[in-house]
């Protein structure tokens, strides 16, 4: 689906790449103006025969009370991101000023507080539809409208983004090269964050939570999805960490279906951007090295990109 007029907020130059925000009417899902940021690195803004078939792309789920602009401002990804030809893509994290009744009543449920699903109970369905939003309008428009690679293609984030990335990852299979994540909610149908969306979004039938929970649907695999392994960093300082995120629980789960998994355990880091900073640039190295894996692969069989 296309993304239709963009409407091209800002851009700012960044390490000889482009930090572009946009603004664009959600026709086919959302029905409201949407927002997200882009960031195009110098491969793709100097060349000028067919960059695109270059530039891989990465995207970034912000978290709770997050917008478009939370990790393109704070998370310092676009120096090693221009180092590596990757394009970002950082969408915000729910709709904004729908007029729903309570929208803006919590921090942790409605406006900035989507959990990148597509809500079924009202009056929430009707805007609050973020994963088809995401996969069937933004990100193929993006690829559309920017020409980008759409063979290499991943995903990541943080918290509440963090568990939109494991969860789009495992529900869209052979949609994403690789997936990584910090502080991920893991199992949000077992702490009160998760709890509380879930039964605002899809009622409180708990078996149709199971298909938004990271844990859940990874232990359901009958083979690892990413057999080039799965990032996650947290930290041990973290004061979200026993009762709301569970890293365990999908630690367990990966390893019961026999999935990659680095997670790397960090003493003195808490739940912030100085955390996600200073790890940055391994999660991007990663993203790229499995996006290059899959250029060369193609080289040598060009019918594997397909």
């Amino acid at each position: 689906m296309a993304l239709g007029a963009l409407e091209l907020l800002s851009e700012h130059g960044s390490f000889g790449g482009t930090q572009r925000f946009y603004q664009h009417l959600s026709v086919g899902q959302i029905g409201l103006p949407m927002r997200f940021t882009l960031y195009l690195p110098p491969l793709f803004v100097q060349e000028t025969v067919e960059p695109a078939r270059k530039v891989p792309l990465l995207i970034y789920l912000a978290g709770l009370t997050c917008t478009e602009e939370t990790a393109t401002m704070k998370a310092g990804a676009q120096r090693v991101a221009a180092e590596l030809g990757l394009a970002l893509l950082f969408p915000d994290t729910s709709p904004r000023h729908t007029g729903v009744e309570g929208e803006n009543r919590d921090w942790d449920f409605g406006t900035a507080a989507s959990f990148y699903l597509d809500a079924t109970q009202d009056p929430w369905a009707k805007h609050w539809r973020m994963e088809s939003y995401l996969i069937n309008e933004l990100i193929p428009g993006v690829f559309d409208r920017f020409g980008l690679d759409a063979a290499r293609l991943a995903i990541m984030g943080h918290s509440m983004g963090g568990h939109g990335a494991l969860t789009l990852a495992l529900r869209h299979p052979g949609m994403f090269r690789s997936v990584s994540a910090f502080a991920p909610i893991c199992a949000p149908t077992h702490c009160p964050w998760g709890r509380k969306a879930f039964t605002g979004y899809l009622g409180a039938n708990e078996a149709n939570w199971l298909a938004h929970d990271a844990s859940a649907l990874m232990a359901a695999q009958t083979a690892a999805p990413f057999p080039d392994g799965i990032l996650i960093d947290q930290g041990l300082a973290d004061r979200f960490l026993v009762e709301q995120l569970y890293p365990e629980r999908f630690e367990a789960a990966c390893a019961k279906v026999g999935q990659a998994l680095t997670l790397r355990r960090h003493q003195g880091y808490d739940h912030g951007y100085y955390f996600i900073s200073t790890f940055i640039e391994d999660h991007l190295r990663h993203h790229a090295a499995l996006a290059h894996q899959r250029c060369q692969s193609a080289k040598r069989n060009p019918l594997s990109a397909l």
